[in-house]
């Protein structure tokens, strides 16, 4: 099964007047569908927004997978676990809270920072807290997150070119950037903030086409 979630479906939050716009995918905080709780392993995709010197000041995390995807700009991230850290565009961040931890995030820098983060479910709770950053991620080179049975990967696809849908229990599919089609020219076409939830096997033939330069972030999910 193939659902398709558009970007002006999601729910709007953050503090506009602290300069920070936030786009949720599913049930956050004030905002609760019983529909809309999670998928597979993925509780949230939130699409964030922060203008220089805009911030989420420390706050706790526990038994969460919390992956970072720096669209442009620069995050600083600061955790109680003593890291202090710069994430810029195309890094992946990730903290791995377990049985909890206190970070910071911020812009500091002098232009406006995007980035996409994810949560994810662990498949144990429990554990210490850890902290990873890959710098320039390539579309080559998956990151498996073994926690939470699920493995991301990134596709900067050029117009006309085409990346395949994994075979998994589940696939989640983000449009960071640009536009893709699903398979041939009478498929959906997704935009930027699009998201794709497939559940079952997609098969061999399922692909993204991209319409013109286009990034997507691809989540394999074990269950």
């Amino acid at each position: 099964m193939i659902s398709v979630h558009r970007a002006e479906d999601r729910f709007t939050g953050g503090d506009q007047d602290a300069g920070i716009l936030t786009r949720h995918a599913f049930s956050f905080g004030s905002f609760y569908d019983p529909d809309n709780l999670r998928f597979g392993a993925i509780m949230a995709c939130n699409s964030e927004r922060l203008a220089p010197g805009a911030g989420f000041d420390e706050h706790p995390h526990s038994h969460t997978e919390i992956v970072t995807w720096v669209v442009e700009g620069e995050l600083t991230h600061r955790d109680s676990a003593g890291h202090a850290t710069v994430v810029r565009a195309g890094d992946l961040q990730h903290l791995s809270a377990a049985s909890g931890v206190r970070h910071v995030e911020r812009n500091d820098g002098d232009a406006p920072l995007t980035f996409i983060q994810m949560w994810l479910a662990p498949l144990e709770p429990g554990g210490d807290p850890s902290y990873t950053i890959v710098p320039g991620l390539t579309d080559d080179a998956p990151y498996a997150l073994p926690a939470a049975g699920a493995t991301l990967r990134v596709r900067r696809l050029g117009a006309g070119e085409r990346a395949a849908v994994p075979d998994a229990a589940r696939v989640y599919v983000h449009v960071v950037s640009g536009g893709v089609r699903i398979g041939d020219e009478r498929g959906e076409e997704l935009e930027p903030g699009d998201s794709l939830r497939i559940t079952g096997e997609a098969g061999p033939e399922l692909e993204l086409v991209a319409e013109g330069a286009a990034e997507v972030l691809i989540w394999e999910l074990s269950a």
